[in-house]
């Protein structure tokens, strides 16, 4: 009976990579499954319906394209403010940790949505930030930033303190300490949320349509405007952001499976 449960999967355990991958291709079937069924049933998918919104095909790949490059600057950025913020919270001069934490706090404990329209209309109004791409860009790495900074900080808490101890007895440098000690090891238990916190930032993108910036979903909104085929027009959206997100979701199952081998 032990044995049984440790291959279906338990917290001590582990998930059986084979029981995984089954129960994966069972719900892509289910879903297929489920798509054909509206597809074929719904009235509303016609010939003439497909090549309306086949004719607006320029704006959805434009802003497919605009998305993935919101998010890839986003998370690059993100990445920065988040090595920063952990940083920061671990320092010991009291108002830089304090001013860390009230940051990861707020952002945290507010929608995104609530400061896509402050931060733009309040914020960016006020310092005179008139491009909407650069502050949609800023926007969403304040956001994201908050989240991978107690992703790094959670990776660096998780290196042993002897480590760190180690280092020190043989001469190192708090930065040697930090470059060759603490964040090769914090990397390894960074990365598989590191990805999937990728996957969620682009998803994220997605709310900055309300201040007018032109990516994915804005232009499936400009093709339902025009065409007024909601479904031919949302259908691409989701399948879109489905190949965005689908690979960095399997590459973060395949790093935790790589980096943590005997889970």
């Amino acid at each position: 009976m032990r044995a049984r449960f440790l291959v279906l999967g338990s917290p001590g355990g582990g998930t059986n990579p084979r029981v995984a991958g089954a129960w994966m291709v069972l719900l892509l079937l289910l879903l297929s499954a489920a798509c054909v069924t509206v597809l074929g049933s719904s009235a509303a998918l016609t010939r003439g319906g497909w090549e309306s919104v086949w004719a607006y095909r320029g704006v959805l790949l434009r802003g497919w394209m605009l998305t993935i490059l919101l998010s890839v600057l986003a998370l690059v950025l993100s990445l920065l403010i988040g090595l920063l913020a952990a940083l920061l919270r671990g320092s010991r001069v009291i108002p830089l940790r304090m001013g860390a934490i009230l940051y990861v706090e707020l952002i945290r404990g507010t929608p995104l949505l609530a400061q896509i329209l402050f931060l733009y209309y309040a914020v960016a109004g006020t310092i005179g930030l008139q491009d909407r791409l650069a502050a949609g860009v800023l926007i969403l790495s304040l956001f994201a930033g908050a989240y991978l900074g107690e992703i790094i900080r959670a990776g660096i808490a998780s290196v042993p303190a002897t480590q760190i101890d180690s280092a020190r007895a043989v001469g190192f440098t708090p930065w040697q300490t930090h470059r060759f000690v603490i964040l090769p090891q914090a990397l390894r238990v960074i990365l598989p949320p590191l990805a999937g916190q990728f996957a969620s930032l682009i998803k994220d993108s997605s709310l900055l349509s309300v201040i007018g910036i032109g990516e994915f979903t804005l232009a499936a909104q400009q093709v339902n405007s025009a065409t007024y085929r909601t479904l031919e027009s949302y259908l691409p959206l989701a399948v879109g952001y489905l190949a965005l997100t689908l690979p960095v979701s399997l590459l973060a199952r395949h790093l935790e499976r790589r980096l943590h081998p005997g889970d």
